[in-house]
């Protein structure tokens, strides 16, 4: 890997991670390498400006924060195939990013990179977009969204909880209708997001595959389903007298649906790439982690089982 011009992206208001990326950036500008750099969170933004005013190629974007900086940071740069170096500094559970550990010495980082000593990781992504009527209305009304983690069709209100009627068809054909709280509709990496927390499947990030969660349902069978990467999900909202319905996209509000209108959900054309650094990456070891299972009681090798 190159190391010519670098985008450094950090959570924004948070003290630990912007000193982190003031550390890199002086580095790599000692490298002679063009560092772009900026605050990311909810009020902050820094990609359009970053992709806009790159004269060359972007090598790499340094991703310092928690799980949600980096879903932010996926969005933006996926389209244009920037591999995302992310790091947990500052952040929670931590399940897309690199320990901190991995990144104490920053300057032999660089040298990895230098030396294509890392793996990449691409995960599939979803895009949506809302269109109007029936099906011979090909053009879309919204843009294009994506999402890492998942699309979730859900009301919201500021005084009352709404219960949201949806319609569900896949590839065409209707499935099922919905009562309750919402449908998630997520990828294997998202599986272990907002999907898991609303009884859905976990799916090795490693596949590709769409995972349609229904959130609290009002029937004991609406139960989560599991399609082939090339399905496309149609949701259209029913009875939605308040006109409440939304679009989320990794949690993030993306539009207004209105009735009439319906949102198509399919695997996006591209992907998300994450640069490996770790050694033992294992799967299952992050899910003992995060997610706190027995297994982290166990102190396992893999060599010594061998033997």
């Amino acid at each position: 890997m190159e190391l010519k011009q670098v985008i450094i992206a950090y959570k924004a208001r948070d003290s630990q991670s912007k000193r982190w990326a003031e550390i890199c950036a002086k580095q790599l500008e000692h490298r002679q390498c063009q560092v772009l750099m900026g605050p990311s969170g909810p009020k902050d933004n820094p990609y359009p400006v970053f992709l806009a005013s790159a004269g060359q190629p972007i090598d790499l974007a340094v991703v310092l924060g928690g799980d949600g900086t980096v879903l932010t940071g996926a969005r933006h740069l996926a389209p244009a195939g920037v591999p995302i170096l992310a790091v947990n500094v500052g952040g929670h559970l931590g399940f897309l990013t690199e320990s901190v550990d991995e990144f104490q010495d920053t300057e032999r980082v660089w040298d990895r990179l230098l030396e294509d000593r890392y793996a990449v990781q691409r995960r599939m992504m979803l895009q949506a977009s809302v269109f109007e009527g029936n099906r011979t209305n090909l053009e879309p009304v919204s843009e294009r969204y994506l999402a890492l983690n998942e699309m979730c069709v859900k009301p919201a209100s500021a005084d009352r909880m709404i219960t949201s009627i949806l319609e569900m068809e896949i590839d065409g054909e209707v499935v099922d209708q919905y009562q309750g709280d919402g449908l998630v509709i997520s990828t294997p990496t998202g599986s272990t997001g907002y999907t898991v927390s609303a009884n859905g499947p976990i799916i090795h990030d490693g596949m590709e595959a769409i995972t349609i969660t229904p959130i609290c349902p009002m029937s004991l069978s609406s139960r989560p389903l599991v399609l082939p990467p090339g399905s496309v999900v149609s949701i259209w909202p029913l009875g939605d007298y308040d006109l409440s319905t939304k679009l989320w996209t990794d949690g993030v509000l993306a539009t207004s649906i209105w009735p009439g209108h319906r949102v198509d959900v399919r695997m996006a054309d591209c992907r998300a790439k994450f640069i490996i650094l770790r050694e033992n990456n294992s799967y299952y070891q992050t899910l003992r982690e995060k997610l706190l299972w027995a297994g982290t009681r166990i102190r396992y090798s893999s060599a010594s089982h061998a033997n």
